[in-house]
């Protein structure tokens, strides 16, 4: 049980590290001009990514504050996300 929990926190931890660098770069909805759709879509993305950023924030969290301990439900959906980012990363590099 001790090796899921911290297992579901370091994928939570490479969630947040990468969803903070992609809102972070998400700034192209601001830019003029844009069709209303490439606003939309740019929104969305960061909708995506603040929610995956505070999901990965609270499997961090759990760590430290006396929360649920997460089933294996939990640590398959977040640790999904985290080898999809670890892939990208990968793949780029």
């Amino acid at each position: 049980m001790k090796l899921m929990l911290w297992v579901y926190a370091v994928c939570g931890l490479i969630v947040v590290a990468e969803g903070l660098n992609k809102l972070e770069r998400c700034r192209g909805w601001l830019q003029w001009p844009r069709s209303a759709r490439a606003r939309a879509v740019e929104l969305l993305k960061m909708l995506a990514w603040g929610l995956l950023t505070i999901g990965g924030a609270g499997a961090v969290a759990t760590l430290l504050l006396p929360l649920r301990a997460p089933d294996l439900q939990d640590v398959f959906v977040i640790g999904g996300f985290a080898v999809l980012i670890v892939r990208t990363r990968v793949k780029e590099g």
